[in-house]
C-alpha cells in the first residue's frame, strides 16, 4: 500500500469515528434521565462532603480573624507549641522530602515560619489559611476537621495520615481560643447569660478548664461553665463515624440529627456565614444567651449563605464514614469477648438500649437521667432534657488510646467521668444492681472492645 492510499484509509476511518460520535450526541436522552443515578449521586456527595469536611470554613474567617485575631496566634506559634495544643499535621499534604526531614528531626520545630508553611500546604487539620500575594498569612478559618479528625502518627506523634471522623482527643480547643488577642466578642456574648459582670480573665479561666478533647457548645447558649460539683461543664468531642441509621447524634437528647448539628455548629459555634433556625432557643429560662442573642433565628441572604448549600454533601459524607473495625487478638480477646456477648444481651441487659448492630435504639434513642440513675446536669441543658443512647461501635479506640496521648485515652460518658471501660461497667453494675462478678465485668469489657 502506498503512503497516499494509507493516508486515505486513516482519514476515512477518522471520518467514520467522528460521524458516529456526532450521531451518538444527536440521539435524544432517555426520558428517565432526569431521575438521575443513585450511585453517581452518592459518589459525588461523598467527594464534595469530604472536601467540605476537611477544608471549608463556611466564611468563619470574619469571626476568627477579623474579630478574634486567631491569624496572629497562628503566625506566632511554633510547630512544637501547635503540636502541644493537640493540632495535627497531615503528612500526605506535604512534599516527600519534608516528611523525611520531619521523621529524622531535621525540621526546626521552634520556628513559627514553619507553622505558617504547614498551614499554606493545607496540612494542619481544620486550620484553613489565606495568603497575600507575597506569601504572608492574611486570615485563618476553621473547618469540621479541626475537632473531628486526627492522624495515625506514622511520621511522628501528631504527624501522619489523616483519619476523618475520629475525634481529636488531644486537641485543647479552650486553650487555643483563650490565646487569641481579642476575646471581647466572646466576653460580650457570655455577658448575656447569668453572669453579666464576666471579665476577660473569667472567660479565659473557663476556656482553660475544658482541657484536651473537650468543648462546651452549650456554654454559648446558657452560660453554665461549671457543674454543681465544680467540674467543667464541657463534654468530650464526639466521633463522626458509624452514625448511619441513628436518629439523635449528640450526647444529650432532643437536639437533632447530624445535619442539624452541622448547621448549628457551622453558624453558631464556628460563626460561619449561614442560616440557622430553632425556636426552642427562644426559651430565655433554659437558654438565656441564645434567646437574647437570637441564635435560633440567624438568617443570611441565600446569595451570601456559605453553609446551607453544603449541608447535604457534608451530611452524606459523615454518614458514609464507617466505624473503626477492631482486630481479634490485637484490640480484644476473642474468647473473653464471646463470653461477654452472652452477658451483654443477658445478665448485664445492655442490649435493652444498645441494640445490635446499631448499638443504639432504632427510633427515639434518648432516656432521662432518672432512667440512667445519673445526674441531670448535662441533660437539662438540652431541649429533650435527656441523654442519648450512645453508639458503641469503635469504642476500643478510646480504651486502647489509639492515635492519642496516653493521658487522654479512655474517658467515657459525655463528660469523660469514667477513665476506663471497666470503670464504666462497674458503675452500671452498682447503679442497676447487676451482680456481675469480677470475671464477668472483664469479659463484658472485652466484648465492648470487639464492637
Amino acid at each position: 500500500m502506498t503512503r497516499r492510499s494509507a493516508s486515505v484509509v486513516v482519514m476515512t476511518a477518522l471520518g467514520l469515528i467522528l460521524g458516529a460520535l456526532a450521531l451518538t450526541s444527536a440521539v435524544p436522552r432517555s426520558p428517565n434521565d432526569f431521575l438521575g443515578d443513585a450511585e453517581q449521586n452518592a459518589q459525588q456527595l461523598v467527594s464534595q462532603g469530604r472536601q467540605i469536611f476537611r477544608f471549608d470554613s463556611f466564611g468563619d474567617e470574619t469571626f476568627w480573624t477579623d474579630q478574634l485575631g486567631l491569624n496572629q496566634v497562628v503566625a506566632s506559634v511554633t510547630p512544637r507549641q501547635a503540636l502541644a495544643l493537640g493540632l495535627k499535621v497531615d503528612s500526605d499534604a506535604l512534599p516527600r522530602n519534608l516528611v523525611e526531614n520531619i521523621k529524622h528531626g531535621r525540621v526546626n520545630l521552634d520556628d513559627p515560619f514553619v507553622t505558617v508553611q504547614l498551614v499554606k500546604q493545607n496540612a494542619v487539620l481544620g486550620v484553613i489559611g489565606s495568603f497575600n500575594a507575597n506569601g504572608t498569612l492574611r486570615s485563618i478559618g476553621l473547618s469540621c476537621a479541626l475537632c473531628h479528625s486526627t492522624v495515625d502518627n506514622s511520621v511522628t506523634f501528631g504527624v501522619g495520615k489523616r483519619i476523618d471522623g475520629l475525634a481529636n482527643r488531644d486537641l485543647n480547643v479552650g486553650a487555643i481560643v483563650a490565646s487569641v488577642p481579642n476575646l471581647q466578642p466572646i466576653v460580650d456574648l457570655l455577658r448575656l447569660g447569668p453572669n453579666p459582670s464576666l471579665t476577660t480573665d473569667d472567660v479565659k479561666n473557663v476556656l482553660l478548664s475544658w482541657g484536651p478533647g473537650k468543648f462546651d457548645a452549650e456554654l454559648f447558649l446558657d452560660g453554665k461553665a461549671f457543674q454543681p460539683d465544680g467540674r467543667s461543664a464541657a463534654t468530650l468531642l464526639p466521633n463522626a463515624r458509624g452514625l448511619a441509621g441513628h436518629n439523635l447524634h449528640t450526647w444529650t437528647g432532643g437536639w437533632g440529627t447530624v445535619t442539624y448539628w452541622n448547621a448549628f455548629v457551622a453558624v453558631n459555634e464556628l460563626h460561619g456565614i449561614g442560616t440557622f433556625f430553632d425556636e426552642r432557643l427562644d426559651n430565655v429560662d433554659q437558654f438565656p444567651i441564645a434567646a437574647r442573642a437570637r441564635l435560633g433565628h440567624v438568617s443570611t441572604d441565600p446569595d451570601h449563605d456559605q453553609v446551607t448549600s453544603k449541608l447535604p454533601a457534608l451530611h452524606f459524607y459523615q454518614l458514609a464514614l464507617p466505624a473503626v473495625t477492631p482486630r481479634a487478638g490485637i484490640d480484644f480477646d476473642r474468647a473473653a469477648a464471646e463470653r461477654g456477648d452472652a452477658l451483654f444481651s443477658g445478665k448485664a441487659n445492655c442490649n435493652s438500649c444498645h441494640h445490635e448492630p446499631l448499638w443504639t435504639e432504632p427510633g427515639w434513642n434518648q432516656h432521662s437521667a432518672d432512667e440512667l440513675k445519673i445526674d441531670s446536669f448535662q441533660s437539662d441543658r438540652s431541649p429533650g432534657h435527656a441523654y442519648r443512647t450512645m453508639n458503641l461501635a469503635g469504642i476500643f479506640v478510646r480504651e486502647r488510646g489509639l492515635f492519642m496521648l496516653p493521658e487522654n485515652s479512655g474517658r467515657f460518658y459525655h463528660d469523660g467521668r469514667f477513665k476506663t471501660l471497666l470503670d464504666t461497667v462497674k458503675s452500671y453494675n452498682l447503679r442497676f444492681g447487676l451482680d456481675l462478678t469480677d470475671n464477668e465485668k472483664t469479659d463484658l469489657v472485652e466484648y465492648l472492645k470487639s464492637l
